[in-house]
């Protein structure tokens, strides 16, 4: 059998081939078809990445192949890696499937050493740029190859400059470099025991490799976890020739946006650095300028430059986000890829473009997500609040952030885990900080620019950030920074800002609630929303044209209910009867569990009936018209009683002072009554009902009463009583007969029709197997996926989030949690065969859920392909819920 081929050149490629040749590879290719000015390459496929991962050593034949393209390489450039007097000089970058800012770091410049590093000085006549050059791949190929301490290199540079007397490294000349690669070897040996490796080839294998093992670095598996991108995609490596940007003040690189990534603005976006290399643009070690300034640099690359742009997203038929470099007047491309967004600029960008005639309303659904409508969702700093300006950066992630500074990421980890909000405080952040950048509230820099590291990947995930805020004066080791006017600020701090307006506060600022939710409420009109409503507005109405499924709410009072409605639910899903048990009706519940005659009991149920009446009469006039699911109570009794601890030390201290204690010995007795070993599988649910004989009567009689009441006067209640924790067909069977008896009483006294649906909650792993059976008594089914992960997985939710499931996560036992993603092939499952045993009985059979899974966005697409009813999930994601269930009728299962 024929061994595949390992390695491509980029002529033999398209962007269709991003699975084979990752993101990166595919469009180098893409844009060399086109025609494009791309530096010639190869790219080293994925398969290789994993059969590299399989058996821990690099396939047999794939340095063989690296040399047969390298030799083709060079006869095309006319130049040997390597070579002592003219030699090629090229890059390694990885390129997964998807962009993975937690990826390995570029390499820049292999093929220099002592000997190639004199003859590129010779050649181009610009010793300070060879050994600019070479120190660049000492210090790249030491952090991100040999996995150094990447701050012994800062310091290093830092201490040039210092000693020089400038402030960039611009300001050093051949001799100080020359003196640099030298401290930069020293540490090279220092730190890793072996000197700075001079053969080429020895440079190109070594980054090839580290390529392959920073698949499962850690702050790639924090990424694809985060992402929900696969484990077993594997990562290409993207071998090209350099194009110079830091030949002098002729030369430069930059990255472009075809379009405002931050705010969806029609025009070209980017940032330009002259006398630099790509990774200075994207690390923010100096603060860059903007495309109208490269304009006056050199116009013949900038008008180049924008024909290129707007060539690129005519073809791919979106924003793109372009790296370039310019060598001596001459444009190269060194990448291309659909660009990140934030949230806003993805709803206006795909708005845009529906306008233009680039696509269709439904592959702009295609191009935002639930997840970014629920990003918009969050609240905003209040204008009219009060503030202390410190400082403005550059607007690069909108949103507010509130937390304390904290100047390194091991530390914003430990603070988030532990409940604080942290705002992480960097001069600049690379692909070390990511985890730091996850738990963090917000990133604030005060280096980079737009396109920088911080902010491309606080866009990508949703962060607000600030960048650039260069009147900062950060100071890592006394973990502090100071402003302008001499403010200092030290870790622990609350700072607040602004990624809209790059605007940084000391101290607190407040919130007020965002335009999106305003407008989803009715308080504020699509036109005085501005362009960000008005887009989120036309796609919602594309999502609700386009969606089968229906959205309900999960709301447990009349308030909850009507703010539901304005959000757009079409009945409630899921209204919680044990909420109305608490607060100043616990005592009366108390009383019922300390009843011991049936009369007794029977008063608190009296009592109670007229209580639950008008919580019902509330709840069906707020969805007057729309379909109220009532879920009959169903916790354990004890929930409603004192804490045992408690009790029992009130009854101890009242016996050793002689106080009466007659009703807490009463309780703490009751306590002991009902005390269970594991009270979510005792008795709770339809066993409390048929073990309590009248409460789930009084439940249902307030129901129904309540529903005759609204429609007596004209309104329109339509209930549906679901008995929870159902396993068997004999068990729902008892209680609807109470349930159909109270229907006929209520019909009866009120003299109304009334129709009322009675069905089950499917949430023991038995119901969904015994479905057929238990349709036979059930007008609905509502699974409930919360408890159906617990009882299926046999764990409780909040012990395991709390032991041992961030080392299930980090293990890769599981890539996400169950409770957020529905388990497709566990819980999943399940609910297939509820359902289609079910509707085997009952064709006609409601099914829907209403676990918090009805609100997130990839378990919406589940629930679609397995053709329910409807989700219902909390009033705020309903909007998500209804998005993304028109998405899911025009994206593929994964969304």
């Amino acid at each position: 059998m024929a061994q595949p081929q390992l390695v491509h050149n980029f002529e033999a490629g398209s962007m269709a081939d991003k699975d084979l040749l990752g993101g990166k590879g595919a469009n180098l290719a893409e844009m060399t078809r086109l025609g494009i000015p791309v530096p010639p390459g190869f790219t080293i496929t994925t398969q290789a990445c994993r059969a590299y991962l399989d058996s821990g050593s690099v396939p047999p034949a794939l340095f063989e192949e690296v040399e047969t393209h390298l030799a083709a390489l060079e006869e095309r450039m006319g130049r040997r890696l390597g070579d002592g007097e003219d030699p090629l000089l090229v890059s390694v970058r990885s390129g997964a499937k998807f962009s993975m800012p937690g990826m390995m770091e570029t390499v820049l410049n292999i093929g220099l050493n002592d000997v190639s590093v004199e003859g590129l000085a010779a050649q181009t006549g610009n010793a300070r740029f060879a050994w600019d050059s070479y120190r660049r791949l000492v210090q790249m190929y030491g952090k991100t190859v040999l996995d150094l301490e990447g701050h012994r290199f800062e310091d290093a540079l830092d201490e040039a400059k210092a000693a020089k007397g400038v402030s960039v490294d611009l300001g050093l000349d051949a001799d100080d470099l020359r003196a640099l690669v030298a401290r930069f070897k020293a540490i090279v040996e220092e730190d890793s025991g072996a000197p700075f490796p001079q053969d080429p080839r020895a440079q190109l294998h070594g980054a090839i490799v580290a390529v392959f093992d920073s698949w499962n670095s850690p702050r790639a598996i924090l990424y694809r976890r985060r992402e929900n991108i696969p484990t077993d995609l594997g990562t290409a490596v993207n071998v090209q020739a350099m194009a110079f940007g830091n030949r002098g003040a002729d030369s430069g690189s930059g990255v472009a946006f075809t379009r405002d990534p931050s705010t969806g603005a029609v025009g070209v976006y980017g940032d330009y650095l002259a006398d630099a290399q790509g990774e200075d643009v994207v690390a923010g070690i100096r603060n860059t300028l903007s495309l109208a300034d490269l304009e006056g640099l050199d116009k013949k690359s900038f008008d180049e430059l924008l024909g290129i742009m707007a060539r690129l997203e005519a073809h791919y038929r979106d924003v793109c986000d372009i790296e370039f470099t310019i060598e001596r007047g001459k444009l190269w491309m060194l990448q291309t890829r659909v660009g990140k967004r934030t949230a806003e600029a993805a709803f206006r960008i795909a708005v845009d473009l529906i306008d233009e005639g680039v696509i269709t309303e439904e592959e702009a659904l295609q191009r935002v997500t639930g997840d970014q409508l629920a990003q918009l969702m969050f609240p905003h700093f209040d204008p009219e609040s009060t503030r202390s300006l410190i400082a403005k950066g550059m607007s690069a992630s909108p949103g507010a952030a509130v937390g304390v500074a904290v100047f390194d990421s091991d530390a914003a980890v430990r603070l988030a885990e532990a409940g604080t909000p942290v705002i992480l405080v960097r001069r600049e952040t690379n692909p070390d900080d990511l985890h730091g950048m996850v738990a963090a509230a917000g990133v604030l820099t005060s280096r980079g620019g737009k396109t920088s590291h911080a902010a491309v990947v606080a866009r990508g995930m949703g962060r607000t950030c600030v960048c650039g805020a260069e009147s900062l004066e950060i100071d890592l080791k006394a973990r502090q920074f100071t402003t302008a006017d001499g403010t200092i600020v030290r870790e622990g701090d609350t700072l607040s800002i602004d990624g809209a307006t790059g605007e940084v506060f000391s101290g607190e600022v407040a919130v007020r609630p965002s335009l999106v939710v305003r407008y989803s409420e009715g308080t504020v009109s699509v036109e005085e929303g501005g362009p960000l409503v008005a887009a989120v507005d036309r796609l919602m109405r594309v999502a609700d044209r386009l969606r089968r499924m229906k959205v309900r709410a999960n709301a447990d009072t009349g308030e909850d209910a009507a703010r539901a409605r304005r959000f757009g639910a079409e009945g409630i899903g899921l209204c919680r009867t044990e909420h109305m048990f608490l607060g100043p009706r616990r005592e009366i519940v108390e009383r019922l569990i300390l009843a011991e005659t049936d009369d007794e009991k029977q008063a608190v149920f009296d009592e109670l009936l007229p209580l639950q009446r008008a919580d019902f009469v509330e709840i069906f006039d707020a969805m007057d018209g729309l379909p109220v699911t009532v879920r009959l109570l169903d916790p354990p009794l004890h929930e409603f009683l004192p804490d045992f601890t408690d009790l029992s030390v009130k009854v101890a201290v009242a016996e050793a002072t002689g106080q009466d204690h007659t009703e807490e010995s009463r309780l703490l007795a009751a306590v002991h009554r009902l005390h269970e070993s594991n009270p979510m599988l005792g008795l709770r649910g339809v066993r409390l009902g048929l073990s309590l004989p009248g409460l789930f009567e009084m439940q249902a009689r307030a129901i129904l009463e309540a529903a005759a009441i609204v429609n007596e006067r004209g309104g329109h209640a339509r209930p549906e009583i679901m008995v929870p924790l159902v396993g068997s067909i004999a068990e729902l069977r008892a209680i609807r007969v109470e349930i159909d008896d109270a229907a006929h009483e209520a019909r009866v006294k009120h003299s109304v029709h009334m129709e009322h649906l009675v069905g089950t909650m499917i949430e023991l792993p038995r119901a969904a197997l015994t479905a057929g059976r238990i349709a036979e008594a059930a007008d609905f089914f509502s699974f409930g996926t919360n408890d159906l992960t617990q009882m299926t997985w046999g764990f409780s939710r909040d012990d395991v989030e709390s032991s041992f499931f961030s080392r299930y996560l980090e293990d890769g036992i599981l890539t996400s949690s169950p409770f957020e993603n529905i388990d497709r092939d566990g819980v999943g499952r399940l609910v297939s065969i509820g359902t289609e045993e079910g509707r085997r009985t009952k064709p006609e059979l409601k099914v829907g859920v209403c676990g918090e899974h009805g609100g997130d966005p990839a378990s919406v697409h589940f629930f679609e392909e397995r053709g329910l009813d409807y989700v219902s999930c909390s009033p705020f994601r309903v909007p998500v819920a209804r998005l993304e269930a028109g998405r899911a009728m025009v994206t593929d299962p994964a969304g």
